[in-house]
């Protein structure tokens, strides 16, 4: 196993009962050499409360970088979190993704100079991810098939990614027409690689901010690699009210100009 400083990443925005669930996931995690940064885009003290406890529960450091709630602000929360990250590699993914205990360990695994890695996740529907409870984690149950199954959830093709294994795994990732992206749910690569391109563009809101990062590394050189079916993560349910279409509007232009431009450092990014 390489040797390698990771610092986890962890959107999260007034969801404290999702977020314990994620948390407690990365306790359990086979790869230990990590720190947690939680980006919160202005939770209330609830939040921080929980946060304060885990700190001297789980067996890691963890990070709480914050800022006043001003509406969706996500990249700019995470841009100070990457900033205050301690380590080398940094793994990028949200407060309600449970992760799997090989889900670092893949990561490192995978990673290499000149590439990003692009994952996936799982989706839950509502009843399941209020079902899932610590000891489930503990356990790993919930990443189990027969027992999503027991629970509730329907048989399709999505739950290849729960069961893919060796060759399969390797089938998969490579032949899904899933484009490999850069995916704020679950994505990694090199700090040096993430600073190089100022960080996320803080012009942009909801839709497609992450998938621009990863456009302007590409612009600059970086390759993707495909881990769909190798780091797992299961997507806990939620609403989503703060989607508008200005926002999406705006971030498409944006993106056009990224991709058509060959803009490989945003100007509006961790450095104005």
């Amino acid at each position: 196993m390489k040797d390698i400083n990771v610092s986890v990443i962890i959107s999260t925005y007034n969801n404290p009962e999702w977020l314990e669930k994620v948390l407690w996931s990365y306790h359990f995690q086979t790869y230990k050499k990590f720190e947690v940064v939680i980006a919160d885009d202005g939770s209330t003290k609830v939040t921080k409360a929980l946060i304060d406890r885990l700190k001297n529960e789980v067996d890691y450091p963890i990070q709480h970088i914050w800022h006043p709630d001003d509406g969706f602000q996500k990249t700019i929360i995470l841009n100070k979190a990457t900033v205050a990250s301690l380590g080398e590699y940094l793994v990028y993914t949200d407060g309600d993704c449970i992760a799997r205990k090989d889900f670092l360990e893949v990561h490192v695994a995978k990673s290499a100079p000149g590439y990003f890695l692009s994952g996936g996740y799982f989706k839950l529907p509502m009843g399941l991810s209020n079902a899932i409870t610590l000891k489930d984690i503990a356990q790993q149950d919930c990443f189990n098939i027969a027992w999503l199954k027991a629970k509730g959830l329907p048989s399709s093709f999505k739950t290849s990614k729960l069961t893919a294994r060796g060759f399969k795994e390797k089938v998969l990732n490579r032949f899904t027409p899933t484009t490999a992206t850069w995916n704020g749910h679950n994505a990694s690569g090199w700090k040096t690689d993430i600073l190089n391109a100022n960080g996320y563009d803080e012009r942009m809101q909801y839709g497609g901010e992450d998938r621009e990062l990863g456009e302007r590394l590409f612009n600059a050189g970086i390759k993707a690699k495909q881990i769909r079916y190798s780091a797992i993560c299961l997507h806990l349910d939620h609403q989503r009210g703060y989607v508008k279409p200005e926002m999406i509007k705006k971030n498409k232009a944006i993106r056009a100009n990224t991709t058509s431009n060959g803009v490989c450092r945003t100007a509006y990014g961790i450095t104005k």
